[in-house]
């Protein structure tokens, strides 16, 4: 019935903002003697002025209509038409050659980007209240101290576990830090020579090149980690060092790492590069430097804010990866040096706490929610670290 009646509302609204359009705008040219350059705003303004009279009253008392009632029925239909009708009406009867449309308009527009903001601003909070909550019922019965100091990760659903965060942690920094080592000097050097040394005709089939790795699923990148870059790692370098036995580790799903977020280095900081001034360039090479200095000296550091971001946020989507840890790292939670041997992260403890038949009561579950919110403090951690890092170089260049 809900649904019937949305359609039903969605339809009379559409025709009657048709007809409130062409009204207003009708209205406004009679108002100044059929002659539109008389008006103080076009004859358009004039029509989506009246379909927004129309619009913005029936939108709010839907809304407080499903505030206050279990679902929309006919009454909130008619009421929500009455409103909507009534203010129309309004608009139109009053509308005249002086009416100020074209900033009624620009009002609406900037209220449409203020509550945009703000549904952004309030996702945000929400996901950190939902965190807070359930990690706060987590600690009220898992001692914190035991969670964040704890070196082994044991959950048993039967009430004997082990909740210890620093084995996970490591697994993500260590995976994370691999693949960074592989991203950042293949993406920032395929940058460099994109945007410096590379010819029209050759970056434009480079780019969108590159730019392909970002669009490949991360279960493709699993399946590729699982089956041929595991099995070779194995077989080239952990066994012949007596280092491991195991297609999955922490090297393995490092390099898989490293190679999908290549695109989010190279891009950005191509883009970034391309944004230096010529002037500087031009500058350096008339004091007489080389073209590799003045890449060293000059355009690097005025690039660097904008390098730091991008590194950042490959490293973001390096701690947030699950997919390719599965299938290549393994789940085993430890802390070791090697990099040859399975281990695991936050991410993929966070998905395999909360699947299956589990009490969402129990610590065991509740985990989940601590894990992402460490996870969430780490992230803003780098962020924070790399804002400092950019306000203190671009004070040289400003």
């Amino acid at each position: 019935m809900a649904e019937l009646t949305l359609s039903v509302l969605a339809v009379l609204l559409a025709a009657l903002s048709l007809a409130g359009y062409f009204s207003g705008r009708a209205r406004a040219i009679a108002t100044a003697g059929g002659d539109a350059r008389g008006l103080h705003s076009l004859p358009n303004f004039h029509g989506w002025s009246a379909v927004l009279a129309l619009l913005l009253p029936a939108a709010a008392v839907l809304v407080l209509w499903r505030l206050t009632h279990a679902d929309i029925s006919a009454g909130g239909l008619i009421l929500a038409l009455l409103a909507g009708v009534a203010a129309l009406a309004a608009v139109v009867l009053t509308t005249n050659k002086e009416t100020r449309a074209r900033n009624r308009l620009e009002m609406a527009m900037k209220g449409l980007l203020i509550l945009c903001s703000m549904i952004a601003v309030a996702t945000t909070l929400g996901i950190i209240l939902s965190m807070l909550f359930e990690a706060g019922k987590f600690f009220s019965r898992y001692s914190w101290t035991n969670f964040f100091f704890g070196t082994v990760w044991r959950p048993d659903f039967r009430g004997n576990s082990d909740l210890g965060f620093l084995p996970l942690l490591w697994g993500t920094l260590f995976v994370s830090a691999i693949a960074l080592a592989v991203a950042v000097p293949v993406g920032l050097f395929a940058a460099i020579y994109m945007s410096e040394y590379a010819g029209p005709r050759l970056r434009s089939t480079v780019k969108p090149a590159i730019e392909i790795l970002a669009g490949i699923p991360t279960i493709v990148y699993g399946l590729f980690a699982l089956v041929t870059v595991g099995p070779l790692l194995r077989d080239w370098f952990a066994q012949p060092l007596g280092l491991g036995t195991s297609g999955s580790s922490a090297m393995t799903a490092g390099l898989v790492m490293g190679v999908m977020i290549i695109p989010f280095v190279s891009s950005l900081s191509d883009d970034i590069i391309n944004a230096v001034p010529q002037s500087l360039r031009d500058g350096s090479l008339g004091l007489g430097a080389t073209k590799s200095e003045t890449i060293r000296q000059v355009v690097l550091p005025a690039a660097l804010p904008g390098i730091v971001g991008a590194v950042l946020l490959a490293a973001s989507r390096a701690i947030g990866e699950t997919m390719i840890v599965v299938l290549g790292a393994g789940a085993a939670a430890k802390l070791s040096l090697n990099p040859f041997e399975a281990m695991t992260t936050m991410t993929v403890k966070i998905v395999s706490q909360l699947t299956g038949d589990t009490d969402f009561a129990a610590p065991e579950t509740l985990v989940a929610f601590a894990l992402g919110l460490t996870l969430f403090v780490l992230t803003l951690g780098l962020n924070i670290l790399a804002l400092i890092i950019v306000r203190k170089y671009r004070e040289q260049y400003e």
